[in-house]
Parts: structure tokens; C-alpha cells; sequence
């Protein structure tokens, strides 16, 4: 593993996330086979591409990050000006053997390029600094919302932002940076498409619309609730198996495992994604070079906001956004994304070896 510059304690959880995956797509898909080759696939592929980013010098993503987020921007613009239309969004540039969602490259380039601004002065950064980082941060972030793509733009808005905390800004300035955020609210609010607005109120009130808006959330919280403490056994879960739920096999399958595995499951699952988060900020806090530190801190808490927002969204304590519970959900462009990430990461900790070596 060494030799190849990959992490064991990683490896393994992301291993053991993978298998989670297959085993809760069996019942989710109605046992399809179809699913779970198509899944199994999708994991060689980001696994393959994990140890391919794992390969590569860290220090060359800071010579990149500015490229990288350049030719993400310049291919934002083109989704927005031709982009291919699908299921009401225009998200996705068609290559005419496939279709390509740029979006997904700023889930690391605005992290990588917020991590680059701030990183070039001394920390913690001044004020200007902060003013910068924030301009690179809510320009794709608008670009993303504008598709409309609300999901993606809160987790690259969240992968930047977290950022600017590990940068060891003044409270005083994070306060203030809250406090326009709450105040902006109502102006962000007004930006959403209709359905998007419909959704965030249908949170307070989901029984409002129980066949429609409220559908979702209603038919997932019993099914969460259904599972009790150790819950109904593999494949006996009647909301998935009565198909109750719906995108069960996609964003709602959190759903699926809490009415199957219940409360034990649910807490060995997301103790699990605990310790991965914990592995990546270990590693990014014992680098030595401020860029790849807040990068890699970026990367690892990202992760766990990809769950806290799916399991969030599920439960009916945040609005349905369309975020996959990571390498859970049946999918494979956030999968490839996020191993990417970790990619990165086992990259800054090889590097991190070698030097003390």
C-alpha cells in the first residue's frame, strides 16, 4: 500500500462503504441484478480513479487549482448558454457519445481554489483576503444555482466554506459572515425556481401535501421510524418493499437501510463515516504546507456534510435538495468525485511519510 501511496485505515472504510452499498442496492432495487453490476461497476471506476489521483505529487494541485477552476467556470457558461436540458434542468453539456455535468469538477476546484487564495498569505488572512476567497467561492456557486441545481451548489458553497473556518479567521468575522447569510435569506429565497421554494416550506408542514410536496419526506420518516431499534431484517422492510418510497435506490435509500437495519445499523453506519472523516483530517492536520492542509480539511469535512445533509433531507429536518448519501446511493458521477477527493488526500499523506522519512 505504501508503494503505491495509498492509506490503509481509508481504504478499508471506503471498502466497507462500497460492500454497505451493494448489499442495501439488492433490496432498495427490488433485487435487480442490473443495479447491482451497474454499481459494482461504478466502484472499480472510482476506486480506479482514486489510486490514480493518489499517484500524483500534491504539490501539483496548487500549481493546478487555478487552471482547474478556470476551465470549470468557462464550462458553466457553456451549460448555461447550450447545455442540455433534462427533467427541467439544464445541468449537463452534451459530447454526443455522452453527457457531462461540469458541475461536478468544482466539487474540487472551488475548494482548491479557495484553499490557493488563502493559502498565498500569511494565516490566518486578512480581511481582503477573506473578501477574495468569497468572490471565488459565490461566483460558480451562482453559475450552479442558476442550472438549477440547488443540492451541488449548497455542497460546493458548504466545501468553501469550510475553508475560510480551517483558514483561523477572527469569530468576530465569522459572526458577521453568518449574520449576512441569515440576513440574505429572503433575497436567496426569492432566486429559487418554484419548486425549490416549495419544498423548503413544505419542510415546516410536510402533512400540508401528504401526496404531494410532503410525499417524500412523510413516506421516508415512517420508514425510519418503522425500523426500531435493530430493525425489520434484510429485504423485510414493507415501505421499500411496497415501493412507498420513492427514489428509494438514489437519494432516499438512507431510508431503505434505517427500516431493514434500524437503530444499531443506522449508528454502525454513520460511526463508520465518523472515522473516515476523522482518518482525512488527521492526515490533512499533520501536513506541513498551509494549501494541501485546508484542501484536505475541505475534502474530509465535505464528506461528512454529503451525509449530515442526505440523512437530514430523509428525516425531514432539512428541505429536499437531491443530495446522495455518499458512495450509498445508486450513481456514479458524486461517487467518482468524492474518491477523487480521497485520492487526494492518501496523496498528501504519502507525501506527508516521505518527507519524515
Amino acid at each position: 500500500m505504501f508503494r503505491i501511496k495509498l492509506d490503509w485505515p481509508l481504504v478499508i472504510g471506503l471498502l466497507m462503504l462500497g460492500f454497505t452499498s451493494l448489499v442495501i442496492l439488492w433490496s432498495a432495487g427490488g433485487e435487480n441484478p442490473r443495479l447491482i453490476v451497474n454499481q459494482s461497476l461504478r466502484l472499480m471506476v472510482a476506486f480506479a480513479v482514486l489510486i490514480l489521483f493518489s499517484q500524483i505529487r500534491p504539490e501539483s494541485w496548487s500549481r493546478w487549482a487555478p487552471m482547474i477552476y478556470g476551465a470549470g467556470l468557462v464550462l458553466l457558461v457553456m451549460v448555461l448558454l447550450f447545455g442540455y436540458t433534462g427533467k427541467g434542468a439544464q445541468r449537463w453539456l452534451d459530447l454526443g457519445f455522452m453527457r457531462f455535468q461540469p458541475s461536478e469538477i468544482m466539487k474540487l476546484g472551488v475548494p482548491m481554489m479557495v484553499a490557493w487564495v488563502l493559502a498565498r498569505r500569511r494565516l490566518p488572512p486578512s480581511s481582503l483576503n477573506l473578501f477574495s476567497a468569497l468572490i471565488v467561492l459565490f461566483l460558480p456557486a451562482f453559475l450552479i444555482l442558476e442550472q438549477p441545481d440547488l443540492g451541488t451548489t449548497i455542497m460546493i458553497t458548504l466545501s468553501g466554506l469550510v475553508i475560510v473556518f480551517l483558514a483561523g479567521f477572527a469569530w468576530r468575522y465569522i459572526a458577521l459572515l453568518g449574520a449576512l447569510g441569515l440576513v440574505s435569506m429572503p433575497a436567496v429565497f426569492n432566486m429559487l425556481h418554484p419548486y425549490q421554494q416549495r419544498r423548503i416550506l413544505t419542510l415546516f408542514d410536510p402533512w400540508s401535501d401528504p401526496l404531494g410536496g410532503g410525499y417524500h419526506s412523510i413516506q421516508s420518516m415512517i420508514a425510519i421510524g418503522a425500523g426500531g431499534a435493530q430493525g425489520k431484517g434484510w429485504l423485510q422492510g414493507s415501505q421499500s418493499q411496497l415501493e412507498f418510497i420513492p427514489e428509494r435506490h438514489t437519494d432516499f435509500i438512507f431510508s431503505v437501510y434505517s427500516e431493514e437495519f434500524g437503530f444499531v445499523g443506522v449508528f454502525m453506519l454513520l460511526l463508520l463515516y465518523t472515522l473516515i472523516t476523522a482518518r482525512g483530517l488527521y492526515i490533512s492536520y499533520n501536513t506541513k504546507d498551509s494549501f494541501l492542509r485546508l484542501l484536505g480539511g475541505s475534502i474530509s469535512m465535505t464528506f461528512l456534510f454529503y451525509v449530515f445533509v442526505n440523512v437530514g433531507m430523509v428525516s425531514g429536518m432539512l428541505p429536499v435538495v437531491g443530495v446522495p448519501l455518499p458512495l450509498i446511493s445508486y450513481g456514479g458521477t458524486s461517487m467518482v468525485t468524492l474518491m477523487a477527493g480521497f485520492g487526494i488526500l492518501m496523496g498528501i499523506h504519502s507525501h506527508q511519510r516521505l518527507m519524515s522519512n
